[in-house]
């Protein structure tokens, strides 16, 4: 995620709730935590990181192995809140297609770009083609969330998140019961903020709850079937793939999100080659040229865990 976002992590002047509840269709499996935990220990990822004047951070970590029945959850920290960079996105694109499918507006609807939302100054990608937005650029609702979601473009973003208004974007996050990953911030400097969120505390996520998001999407319960299955073609074409994906065969189809800022390196997907199937959230408080060999690494050794363990040689 390209800012110039500073300040994040604040004393708020809004509290929400950090209690996390693992939904019930999830089946915790021990075994399963404990050979994640033996991999992430392995690759010095179960430590304290410090991240700068934001202090003490751990990483956040879970897997949902969609092979057999039922779906078992392993992990590491998965209940550790982090700062989820970019891969917030997609819970803003959960409720802009919600509101589509509810015939707010459609993907065909304009929108018109305004200042400060234009935040981007250089495309995150240098070799993607489509120009920056810029004030007073008139697009269309589904050019938004494709910039939003493939590019990670913060300008697409902000111009959602006034879409679709924080109020319903966390009113759809507390109905999955995903307290305390309100969304709380556009991808703008606080000087530039709405009123009244000028000085609220920055986003947070954890991995559980971002993996509970990619598993109603697999399932089709992210809202409906049609909102489920516009965010997974979205998420197929994620044009970022230095993260997790890199760790992964090339007859893999990973549906992801990726996020990146200062101390903080995330990618939270769904892995499929048709028959090995599972989710996968790895946020990590580590700074991106130092966490991508890691995450090359577990992508890598927890892909061959579930494919060996389910007998997908």
């Amino acid at each position: 995620m390209k800012t110039a976002l500073l300040l994040f992590l604040v004393v708020p002047i809004l509290a929400y709730s950090q209690d996390v509840t693992v939904p019930s269709y999830f089946h915790v499996d021990t075994t399963f935590s404990a050979q994640l935990h033996s991999i992430v220990a392995d690759l010095g990822l179960d430590k304290d990181f410090n991240v700068g004047e934001d202090g003490i951070e751990q990483i956040s970590f879970a897997v949902v192995d969609l092979t057999g029945k039922t779906p078992r959850l392993g992990g590491v920290h998965y209940d550790n809140f982090i700062y989820p960079a970019s891969v917030y996105k997609m819970y803003v694109a959960a409720e802009v297609l919600d509101q589509v499918s509810q015939g707010k507006y459609f993907l065909t609807s304009p929108f018109i770009v305004k200042s400060p939302n234009d935040v981007d100054k250089s495309p995150e990608l240098a070799w993607d083609p489509r120009p920056l937005l810029k004030n007073g650029d008139t697009v269309t609702v589904n050019y938004l969330l494709d910039l939003m979601i493939t590019r990670s473009d913060n300008s697409a973003a902000n111009c959602l998140i006034d879409l679709a208004r924080r109020e319903n974007i966390n009113a759809l996050i507390h109905k999955y019961g995903w307290s305390g990953s309100e969304v709380t911030r556009k991808f703008l400097s606080r000087a530039y903020e709405d009123s009244g969120y000028a000085a609220i505390r920055g986003t947070e996520t954890c991995a559980l709850h971002a993996a509970d998001f990619m598993y109603r999407m697999y399932t089709n319960q992210l809202v409906n079937p049609w909102v489920s299955m516009q965010m997974k073609a979205l998420l197929g074409r994620q044009l970022d793939t230095t993260k997790l994906s890199t760790g992964l065969p090339v007859n893999v189809m990973f549906y992801h999100k990726t996020g990146w800022y200062s101390y903080w390196t995330n990618d939270v997907g769904i892995v499929d080659n048709g028959t090995v199937r599972y989710v996968i959230a790895c946020f990590l408080p580590i700074e991106e040229d130092l966490a991508r060999p890691k995450m090359k690494e577990l992508s890598s050794r927890v892909y061959d865990l579930i494919r060996e363990e389910n007998g997908k040689e």
